[in-house]
């Protein structure tokens, strides 16, 4: 489990510039919040507008994430890169681990299918998932049963990764997803740190930091420390 190092409750500038930038060229005023927050946050993350009719967002599914997330459920990531991203909360990757490189030669599956596998016995169900890099990841997250709370499922690449989020997307657990090739491990992050931000502001909120305070994501990655109101 890894921990993001606590920002100044500061601001960015550039940030701030970022945004005023984006909602001058396109209105996302129409979308429900939770979608309309996750697709601002990916666009702002990508400078890609494609993302406002590439994302799939179901406003009850982004609900019941922030729901998760303010209770407290665990969050587990696909790679490094994914969890160097989420510096609001703390997050489990079993990527780097030597058990991680042992079963994948032992069991003939990539390192991204044997971390899924041992983040999960760490875990159990009701974990939100942030899969940003691999399309095995999802594809294993489907295949062994891990009943997630919700899945982020943005994976990027030619080979496969369109086809798992396909994949995601049919088998009824609640995600935000895009359909073509293109995502990634910055993308996920944002999309994430949309719904944490959400869950921050939940009375009560468990997430993130935990009692002694929380940490909201700026929509470039950076946090903005704040005194819990709990």
């Amino acid at each position: 489990m890894t921990w993001g190092e606590r920002a100044p409750a500061v601001m960015n500038p550039v940030t701030e510039g970022s945004l005023r930038i984006l909602r001058s060229r396109i209105d996302l005023s129409r979308l429900a919040k939770f979608s309309r927050d996750v697709t601002e946050r990916v666009i702002l993350a990508s400078a890609d507008f494609d993302y406002f009719t590439d994302l799939v967002c179901d406003e009850d599914s982004l609900a019941e994430a922030v729901a998760a997330l303010a209770a407290g459920a665990p969050v587990v990531a696909d790679s490094a890169m994914v969890t160097a991203g989420i510096t609001g909360s703390p997050v489990l990757c079993k990527v780097g681990e030597p058990l991680t490189h042992r079963l994948s030669r032992t069991a003939s599956i990539s390192m991204a299918a044997a971390a899924v596998r041992l983040a999960f016995g760490d875990t159990g169900p009701g974990a939100v998932w942030v899969v940003g890099s691999s399309p095995d990841a999802l594809a294993e997250i489907l295949s062994r049963g891990v009943e997630p709370a919700f899945v982020v499922g943005l994976p990027v690449g030619f080979a496969g990764a369109a086809e798992a989020k396909d994949a995601l997307r049919a088998s009824g657990i609640r995600s935000v997803s895009n359909v073509s090739e293109k995502g990634g491990p910055g993308v996920a992050v944002a999309a994430f740190n949309a719904l944490l931000a959400s869950a921050l502001a939940v009375p009560g909120s468990r997430a993130g930091w935990g009692p002694a305070g929380t940490v909201a994501p700026d929509d470039d990655g950076t946090v903005q420390a704040r005194m819990s109101e709990r």
